[in-house]
């Protein structure tokens, strides 16, 4: 079972509001206190809360319902009920909540970040809202209000700096491995990363970068083919990509070309990230056949060449995603 959870779908329910109160002050040598019932209290919210020491909707897995405390009845004396307790639902940074038709309720970008899912319902009022001077003593008050209920579905899209996009064994795996503490699974067969990983690059000065190593890219994942969209929507969040193409393509620029095209169907604004080109495994060429390479692609888009395996051409591809990210 993965351990990387980015979509689930929860049942919430606020707390319904608590009733007013219709009390009568009744008390020695009073005889006609008049109206005393104090106002109920609001039912509990059902909040989301960003939590930076999340990476995954793990936690949220087997939750169906998730249900917020009712507000207390209010009190004679006029006193007030407690509101019931708010109800929290702690999330990774980059998730975001949507309702039933796919509406967005918030989003969550910095932690302890707190965006109300579900309002509880509002407290009846005590019937000393409701004395007036042609009833002097009202004996009924307001009920409490339903809170919110309905759905939620829960997304996370990955917030890195570098996303990487490739072909299923690009050597996506073999780099982030290569640059980071991550171990993603690596493996000769396609879709060894069924699910998004994250590493931490060292970069010169011990200044570092967070890499984010996701599910390769199959012709046809813009319409849902392979991992399709669940694929995609993790690009969205990665403020520069990392287009790799291995060194033992057919056609390397036509392979960066699809990679481009499935970007562009999904959502064109992609194409306004700052990108840069990559050939991976290069321990396989020699010189000559890289500058062959080199020729295939136009004069901006020249590939940097690198090995994950014997760590050539590493700090430059790491000097390369610096620049672009701070340049």
């Amino acid at each position: 079972m993965s351990n990387f959870v980015d979509y689930v779908k929860i049942h919430c329910k606020s707390g319904h509001g608590g009733a007013g109160s219709a009390h009568l002050r009744r008390e020695k040598y009073i005889p006609k206190g008049g109206p005393d019932g104090g106002d109920g209290g609001r039912g509990g919210h059902v909040i989301m809360r960003g939590n930076a020491n999340e990476w995954t909707l793990l936690p949220l897995r087997y939750t169906r319902h998730i249900k917020a405390e009712r507000g207390e009845n209010g009190a004679k004396n006029q006193l007030t009920g407690a509101d019931g307790s708010d109800i929290y639902i702690d999330v990774p940074i980059g998730t975001i909540a949507k309702n039933e038709e796919g509406e967005i309720i918030g989003e969550i970008l910095d932690d302890k970040q707190e965006i109300i899912l579900m309002q509880g319902g509002k407290g009846g009022k005590g019937n000393e809202h409701f004395k007036s001077s042609t009833n002097q003593t009202p004996r009924y008050a307001q009920p409490g209000m339903d809170g919110e209920e309905g759905y939620v579905v829960f997304e996370l899209k990955i917030l890195a700096d570098v996303g990487l996009v490739g072909f299923p064994n690009a050597g996506k795996s073999t780099l982030l491995a290569s640059v980071s503490a991550a171990k993603p699974k690596i493996a000769n067969y396609a879709f060894t990363t069924l699910t998004p990983n994250l590493g931490i690059v060292d970069y010169r000065n011990y200044k570092s970068f967070v890499m984010a190593d996701i599910p390769g890219i199959i012709e046809g994942a813009a319409e849902g083919k392979g991992l399709g969209h669940r694929f995609l929507r993790h690009i969205e969040r990665n403020s520069i990509l990392l287009f790799l193409i291995p060194s033992d393509s057919e056609d390397h620029y036509q392979e960066f070309k699809i990679l481009e095209n499935e970007l562009k169907e999904y959502n064109p604004e992609l194409l306004d990230k700052d990108f840069i080109v990559s050939v991976s495994k290069s321990d396989l060429l020699d010189d000559e056949l890289k500058k062959e390479i080199s020729a295939e692609f136009p004069e901006n888009k020249q590939p940097l060449f690198f090995s994950g395996v014997t760590g050539e051409g590493l700090m430059e591809l790491k000097d390369a995603i610096w620049k672009q990210l701070h340049g």
